[in-house]
């Protein structure tokens, strides 16, 4: 049994004359806002879709979404029921997916990892190759940063994230992965760096810099010189940090990124490095996963292999 986002429904089962299979269609039309869009999520036709709206409309004496526009808005009430539903069908879906053992040799569990392209790199080019020789009938699904990390947590959409502690929310389990510092690269070939580099002339150079999302938010570099007073005059912006380094190749400017994407990019583009020219802190990555998935066997096995991983050396 799964819950809305996986399109499987509960059968036959009522509580205080509720369908329970109207939970699973509540929480798809509270998450997508549209008959059409949640009937593809549970993969139902259109009409019956409808006709579990009718229902819970009828159950609740509420019209949970009001058509406004083209748009359906969710009623005071529905927003009132968002969470809680979630939650129900959350707890029911961990509760019967949990095995209390869990044989990496013959599973077939399918993980879903939300992170920056930064860990995808640094870390899962090491684990995916161990997973695969260790569980070869385990999937990975590795689903980029977005603007909203931690509501696709809580909704049970991806199974655990990874991210900075900066970050971090109370009310789920974390545990760290990794430690790492801050860098800056520049092309081989560029004769405005040498060995070392002062602030003056870090804020003279051309930089290249991440922002994520639609709302374009900075990398924590960026975020740090801004907040020190310190601005930089940034020339390129790109939206993953892998496509950074390529960027400062056969120009004169300058980056600020992590020491391990620097060491991986370092084997095969002509790039050096120098140290900033402030001291800039450490970064600590973490695991979190959801509390609910905190006796997941599946779930502390797979965080072993992610720390085992940490600092193995990469594939040849």
């Amino acid at each position: 049994m799964a819950v809305a986002g996986d399109g499987h429904i509960l059968h036959g089962m009522h509580f205080n004359h509720l369908d329970l299979n109207l939970l699973v269609a509540l929480d798809a039309l509270l998450a997508e806002q549209n008959i059409t869009r949640a009937s593809r999520r549970l993969h139902l036709s259109q009409p019956a879709m409808s006709g579990a709206l009718a229902r819970l409309r009828e159950y609740f004496g509420d019209d949970l979404l009001a058509p406004i526009g083209r748009r359906m808005v969710p009623t005071p009430l529905a927003e009132s029921l968002a969470g809680p539903v979630r939650d129900i069908l959350l707890k029911v879906e961990t509760t019967v997916q949990i095995r209390p053992e869990f044989d990496p040799a013959r599973a077939q569990r399918h993980f879903k990892l939300l992170m920056s392209d930064y860990v995808s790199i640094v870390l899962m080019t090491k684990a995916l190759p161990l997973i695969q020789q260790i569980a070869p009938q385990v999937t990975i699904e590795l689903l980029p940063y977005s603007d909203r990390p931690w509501e696709s947590l809580e909704r049970g959409e991806v199974d655990a994230l990874i991210q900075p502690t900066q970050y971090i929310h109370e009310g789920h389990p974390a545990e760290a992965l990794f430690e790492d510092s801050y860098t800056c690269i520049a092309w081989q070939e560029n004769q405005l760096i040498g060995e070392s580099i002062t602030l003056e002339e870090y804020l003279a150079l051309g930089h290249v810099a991440v922002r994520f999302g639609q709302q374009r938010l900075p990398a924590f570099d960026e975020w740090f010189f801004d907040h020190y007073g310190h601005t930089r005059r940034i020339e390129i912006i790109t939206a993953s940090f892998s496509t950074l380094p390529q960027f400062v190749v056969g120009t004169t400017r300058i980056a600020t990124i992590h020491q391990r994407l620097a060491d991986f990019y370092l084997r095969f583009l002509p790039l050096k490095r120098v140290a900033p020219p402030v001291e800039m802190p450490h970064l600590t990555e973490v695991i979190v996963w959801h509390r609910y998935r905190n006796r997941d066997p599946a779930l502390l096995w797979l965080r072993n292999i992610l720390r085992q991983c940490v600092d193995s050396p990469p594939p040849q």
